[in-house]
């Protein structure tokens, strides 16, 4: 049973994964680095700030992080508005009938202006009672501090809350805060077996995630 979500935003609500990585090679590439799937391993989950300290420390050019942080997430928002950065299949209606039942909150890697960008370009942002951003607390994912900061916004404890992730250092995050798990595995970074393991349902299909979710709400009180 469970009184409210969290869901994680780039993978679960939209996809984006692959821009992100896109936009830190492209900086690193401008000079003189070769980024790789290692790199982008090592980074996901990461606050802004910390990714942007990684990417800065990678690159040994000498930028501010702040600068750099600035660079990519201006990127971001520009891929947004140029319409790369579409809602996954499902997770509209998803994210509307969860809503109808309990309150949703959002617990975030990327930096409150893409949160508050991207939900408000496709138009769900009144669904979400809370949303937080990684770069607001102190430790990124895994640590589960942005999933903790979420449960307190709603006033829900954190073990009545499920919550829905697709990476491994997210899953892991949900896991440490005490929530009920619910994987949507990336198909292009697929988790880790020992963070899926924390999962309590898993799924590709965001329909079927949805009715689990569903389930789940609707015995409350019961």
């Amino acid at each position: 049973m469970a009184d409210a979500v969290v869901f994680d935003m780039d993978g679960v609500l939209v996809e984006s994964e692959h821009l992100w990585e896109e936009l830190w090679a492209a900086y690193a590439a401008a000079r003189g680095r070769a980024w790789g799937p290692e790199q982008t391993r090592d980074v996901q989950g990461m606050s802004a700030p910390e990714w942007a300290a990684y990417l800065t420390r990678f690159c040994a050019a000498g930028d501010p992080a702040t600068s750099t942080e600035r660079e990519v997430v201006d990127g971001m928002v520009q891929a947004l508005a140029d319409g790369r950065i579409g809602l996954l299949p499902g997770a509209r209606e998803m994210i509307t009938a969860t809503a109808e039942l309990a309150p949703v909150a959002l617990a975030s890697s990327a930096p409150r202006r893409v949160i508050d960008a991207v939900l408000v370009h496709h138009g769900v942002d009144h669904h979400f009672k809370a949303t937080v951003s990684s770069a607001e607390v102190e430790r990124g994912k895994p640590s589960p501090d942005v999933y903790l900061a979420a449960a307190r916004a709603l006033g829900v404890a954190p073990e009545r809350c499920l919550a829905v992730e697709d990476s491994s250092n997210g899953l892991r995050a949900a896991a440490a805060a005490g929530m009920t798990v619910v994987a949507i595995p990336n198909p292009q970074y697929p988790p880790a077996e020992d963070a899926l393991a924390a999962a309590a349902y898993r799924s590709s299909d965001h329909h079927a995630v949805r009715d689990f979710l569903l389930s789940r709400l609707e015995t409350r009180g019961e």
